[in-house]
C-alpha cells in the first residue's frame, strides 16, 4: 500500500473517531505525496469543517472544484461548509451548481431527465 493510501486510511479512521485534527494532519501527509488527489482533498476540507475552520475548509473544497468543476458532490460540500459559516445566499448558490451538475450527470444516462427544481435548500448542521 502507498504511504498517500495508508495516510488516507489512517484520516478517514481518524474522522470516524471524530479525531478531526488528527485526520487533517493524516490527509495532508496523503496529500504530501499525491497533491492532486482529489479524494483525499475532499476528506481533508471535510475534517477541516468538522473542526470548525471554516475558512481553509472552503479554500480546499475550492480547489477540489478545480480539478473537477463537473462534481456535484464538492459543490454540495462547500454548499454545507457556507451554511456552517452562515453564508445562506452563498450557499443556496453552490447547491443549485450542485443540482446543476448532478444533471448533467443524469442527462449523459437519461437525455430526458428533467431539470432540477428550483424549491428551497434544506439547511445543514
Amino acid at each position: 500500500m502507498s504511504d498517500a493510501l495508508a495516510h488516507y486510511k489512517q484520516g478517514l479512521s481518524l474522522f470516524g473517531q471524530q479525531k478531526f485534527e488528527e485526520a487533517i494532519v493524516a490527509f495532508q501527509h496523503a496529500l504530501e505525496t499525491r497533491p492532486q488527489w482529489a479524494e483525499a482533498m475532499h476528506a481533508l476540507a471535510t475534517a477541516q469543517s468538522k473542526s470548525g475552520n471554516h475558512d481553509s475548509a472552503l479554500a480546499t473544497i475550492e480547489k477540489v472544484i478545480a480539478l473537477d468543476p463537473e462534481d456535484p458532490f464538492a459543490y454540495t460540500s462547500q454548499s454545507i461548509f457556507l451554511q456552517r459559516k452562515g453564508l445562506i445566499p452563498e450557499a443556496e448558490k453552490a447547491q443549485a451548481k450542485a443540482r446543476m451538475a448532478s444533471w448533467k450527470q443524469e442527462l449523459k444516462k437519461n437525455p430526458n431527465a428533467p431539470p432540477p427544481d428550483d424549491g428551497p435548500m434544506k439547511v445543514v448542521q
